[in-house]
């Protein structure tokens, strides 16, 4: 079996793996796209087993158990035209993130994190003259600039992969609802379909697609400084059940 690890650096919640992070580096083991379903919270600077298993699929083991899962997928979204550099950024000082934050020190979006430290990520809502003229929206869109730093880059000067899925992570969060209830990634299905360079700034944005029940189904995008989508992603947010609801509660 092949080993992964997260390092400390890399986390979300306290204690854990950032989801984005740590799916990326996971489906750097499958040979296509794959959708990644978290079971657990992936623990920092331990070891874990990459098993594979029939018809595609793979499984993250932590000793015996399954932290996360992957299996061959199709990712169809629909991508919302992006806005420019500028109405992003002043739709990041918008971030809900800076008035309360469940996970601070998260490496995406934790406005505890140093520049050169954490991405820094803050995906905030768009007004709507920062969408552009006649531009279709969702809603629910929010923005982000992106100006990653050479230290998440490889030998070609471009982000490695796991940087990017980790980038196309919180933004989806802030789109799922803006009164900053903390969530769990469930699943998470990303598509890179090119790098980009460090020092280039960058776009990302967030858009729910539909709710059900407790679940928030979410899409996001990265797109460079000329606003050519370069990858993109949907997932599923959870929110967890409220303390002391039944087990047949669906809220």
């Amino acid at each position: 079996m092949q080993l992964l690890t997260v390092a400390p650096r890399y986390c979300g919640p306290p204690g854990s793996a950032n989801g984005g992070y740590l799916a990326g580096l996971f489906a750097q083991h499958a040979p296509g796209t794959v959708r990644v379903r978290l079971h657990l919270p992936p623990p920092l600077g331990t070891p874990l087993q990459v098993a594979r298993r029939e018809g595609g699929r793979l499984e993250l083991l932590h000793d015996t158990r399954v932290v996360a899962s992957a299996e061959p997928a199709q990712l169809e979204l629909d991508v919302p035209a992006p806005p420019g550099y500028v109405d992003a950024l002043k739709a990041s000082r918008h971030y809900t993130g800076f008035v309360a934050h469940a996970y601070p020190g998260c490496f995406v979006c934790g406005p505890e994190r140093a520049r050169g430290d954490g991405l820094r990520i803050f995906a905030g809502a768009l007004a709507g003259a920062d969408a552009g003229a006649g531009a279709e929206r969702p809603t629910a869109l929010v923005a982000a600039p992106w100006v990653p730093d050479v230290a998440l880059g490889l030998d070609d000067h471009k982000v490695r992969p796991e940087f990017m899925w980790a980038a196309l992570d919180c933004p989806g969060y802030f789109a799922a609802r803006s009164d900053r209830v903390p969530m769990l990634l469930g699943e998470f299905t990303a598509h890179v379909d090119r790098r980009v360079h460090v020092d280039e700034p960058c776009v990302i944005i967030g858009w729910r697609v539909s709710v059900t029940g407790r679940k928030y189904e979410v899409g996001t995008a990265l797109f460079d400084e000329d606003g050519e989508l370069c990858a993109k992603a949907r997932a599923v947010w959870i929110e967890p059940k409220p303390q002391g609801a039944a087990p047949a509660d669906q809220r």
